[in-house]
């Protein structure tokens, strides 16, 4: 089967007993499966090392992203190149981090823009054990990769900025770097909302949560959109500080925009029994959830675009 065939027949087998309520620009995916699970499979190989940050892992990981960025025809965001180079501690010592920092141009003429991360580090090998990071977070990273194709192939209206960042396993610490350094704050300045991937790809329940809705309920209606549309069960939660250790503002790199007074979306999975273990690894990914959860982030990418400068007057308003 072609690509495109695969991904069409994944659609219309879940379509039918929806009502589709949201405009076409949300139910309208154009994830191809093909080149969004090769690119989980080759992040979460053996010979990634398990991506640790400031290893030959990590850096053999980055340089396929830089590739794939480079393949897709992703621009450098910040000039002089993909690369945002960072310094943070582990145990004690300095290691170097490597963000890698994209863009996809809008054609609706605003300089606003939009932000699409996904940290692709893990933590590496341990007693001998490698650690393949599968679902945390090669899926988040595959699916801004299939989004990047999906926006060169549909243009956004607005600038997509696209954030590989390392770190988010040592303290959140590349996405930390990118929010603190001037070169990132002319576009930090002109960032409406940021959407943050991590761990798309497993669930039992057939679930994947949208965070972030609690701290800035005017996202809700576009929220309330994409799950009337979306092919997976998408749930809106995990966001109130009164759930303690199940609230993840805080767990994740969009915390970094939180304290940057930045509205933020994040989509992930609730933790399964191979979170952070060996164990995580693309033979226990169930690829049509994979598939499914990765045309819904997608659905929320083209939404949020779409309604970026009435995102944008609400969060003012909200600010006043």
């Amino acid at each position: 089967m072609s690509r495109c065939l695969v991904l069409a027949l994944l659609v219309a087998g879940c379509a039918p007993h929806r009502t589709q309520t949201a405009e076409p620009a949300v139910v309208q995916p154009a994830v191809v499966a093909e080149s969004l699970l090769e690119d989980v499979r080759i992040l979460s190989a053996d010979d990634m090392e398990g991506r640790l940050i400031g290893s030959a892992g990590g850096a053999k990981a980055r340089a396929y992203l830089l590739g794939r960025l480079q393949e897709i025809g992703v621009a450098p965001a910040l000039g002089g190149g993909f690369e945002h180079p960072f310094e943070t501690k582990r145990d004690g010592k300095p290691v170097p981090g490597v963000n890698l920092i994209g863009v996809v141009s809008g054609t609706g003429g605003s300089d606003r823009a939009l932000v699409v991360m996904a940290h692709y580090d893990h933590v590496g090998v341990r007693n001998g054990q490698t650690y393949n990071g599968a679902d945390d977070n090669a899926s988040g990273v595959a699916a801004l990769l299939a989004i990047a194709e999906s926006l060169k192939r549909r243009a956004p209206l607005h600038d997509v900025i696209l954030a590989l960042v390392d770190g988010e396993e040592s303290g959140l610490s590349g996405a930390r770097a990118m929010i603190a350094d001037p070169v990132f704050r002319p576009a930090l300045d002109r960032t409406v909302l940021a959407l943050n991937f991590d761990m798309l790809s497993r669930s039992d329940k057939n679930e994947l949560y949208a965070s972030g809705a609690f701290h800035f309920p005017w996202l809700r209606p576009q929220l309330e959109a994409i799950v009337g549309s979306a092919p997976v069960n998408l749930k809106p939660g995990h966001d109130d500080p009164a759930l303690g250790k199940d609230d993840w503002t805080g767990q994740s790199d969009h915390m970094a925009f939180h304290v940057a007074k930045k509205p933020w979306v994040y989509f992930g999975v609730e933790d399964h029994p191979d979170y952070h273990k060996p164990t995580d690894d693309f033979a226990a990914i169930p690829q049509d959830f994979f598939v499914r959860s990765a045309l819904t982030v997608e659905m929320a990418v083209r939404a949020f675009d779409r309604d970026l400068e009435t995102i944008e007057g609400e969060s003012a308003n909200a600010a006043n």
